[in-house]
């Protein structure tokens, strides 16, 4: 998932030593990538189109990095800029918002905060920026609620629920599922407030961003209301987590959902972007800006209908999300890894059971899937 490297390290600046180790896997090189040799350094923004500033923070993930996107914009009669996502809430990642505002901002306020989803490395600064630039958060309604859900940890999204539903699912090894009852925590250790207000955004709804109009588009199944946003004029879509250039985007059953069928809603809702055009640029919140958007959804289409043949064939016999998840990620996973897995692997057991290619059963307090 890290896509570049120094010495076997990751990398964040633009030195093109390290640009030089890059290497495009066999998808990617199905897309075109216009700023290949260039990354923003720590604290450095690099125009990606008129007046529109791609900026990038490390994540302490495999998944090891977040772009972040600002625009320059007049709202409520400052002018300064709008901020889509924000980063985890950590030491580092606030200390590179300081060079960024010291540095990256030409003097100006943060005039608006747009987060496309409630992710902690979506949301994670959402309330420090908001209140120290006097900016309003705009979001979709399913998305802020769920983001004060998980920071209240309400029942159902803590700890406890999540081992009760692996379990459920056929998870055995003890270890795991002790480390995932300690993720009670994990959404407040990253996002510890959220703002306690702000303005709904919704799909279909137009925006004005930079004296120019934005189309909201909602997506479902990575988050419960993602909203990207696409300006028809420059032929540009950020994109969030909805279109990923390298991996594919996760798409998990959590215990607050566990009947949910997100792998089909994801698919459904990466169609919408098929009207737009081929020469659409992409920016998507991991990776690197794109385009041939419409190469990548046919990509993402073939990736689930391959994990789905491989989740039939298991289903010949009674199958349970814990056997599915060895077959779908061929590589040692630790428990934060696992989390996302195992989700995802029920995710495509739900497609065919909501398909009523597969049945349930609850068979000693374990759901098994089998072929109907």
């Amino acid at each position: 998932m890290i896509d570049v490297y120094v010495n076997s390290k990751p990398f964040y600046g633009p030195d093109p030593k390290a640009l030089r180790s890059y290497a495009l896997n066999a998808l990617e090189s199905r897309l075109e990538f216009p700023f290949l040799e260039r990354l923003p350094g720590a604290g450095e923004k690099i125009e990606v189109a008129k007046g529109i500033y791609w900026i990038r923070f490390p994540l302490p993930f495999a998944l090891d990095h977040i772009n972040l996107w600002l625009i320059e914009d007049e709202f409520d009669g400052r002018k300064g800029y709008t901020l889509i996502d924000c980063g985890i809430t950590s030491e580092k990642t606030r200390d590179l918002w300081e060079r960024v505002i010291a540095d990256g901002l030409d003097g100006l306020p943060l005039v608006r905060v747009i987060c496309t989803h409630t992710h902690p490395d979506h949301v994670g600064n959402a309330a420090w920026l908001t209140e120290r630039f006097h900016a309003p958060l705009w979001m979709s309604q399913g998305e802020y609620a769920m983001g004060r859900v998980l920071l209240a940890g309400l029942a159902g999204t803590d700890g406890a629920s999540t081992v009760a539903h692996f379990a459920a699912h056929g998870l055995t090894d003890r270890a795991h599922l002790d480390a995932l009852g300690e993720r009670g925590n994990y959404f407040r250790n990253m996002v510890p407030s959220m703002p306690l207000s702000f303005r709904r955004i919704h799909d279909g709804e137009e925006i004005e961003i930079g004296k120019r109009r934005w189309r909201l588009y909602a997506g479902f199944g990575h988050s419960p209301e993602h909203i990207s946003l696409y300006a028809p004029d420059l032929e540009l879509l950020i994109s969030g987590d909805m279109m990923l250039p390298r991996i594919s985007t996760n798409v998990s059953v959590h215990a607050i959902e566990p009947e949910a069928n997100p792998v089909q809603q994801f698919l459904d809702s990466i169609e919408r972007y098929l009207p737009l055009p081929k020469a659409c640029l992409t920016l998507p919140s991991h990776g690197r800006p794109f385009r041939n958007l419409h190469e990548r959804i046919a990509q993402l289409k073939a990736h689930h209908d391959a994990r789905l043949d491989e989740v039939r064939e298991l289903c010949r016999k009674p199958t349970t999300a814990a056997d599915v998840v060895p077959v779908m990620f061929r590589r040692p996973l630790d428990s934060h890894q696992l989390f996302f897995a195992f989700g995802e692997a029920l995710a495509h057991l739900h497609v065919l059971w909501y398909r009523n290619e597969v049945k349930r059963a609850l068979l000693n307090g374990v759901y098994r899937f089998v072929t109907v």
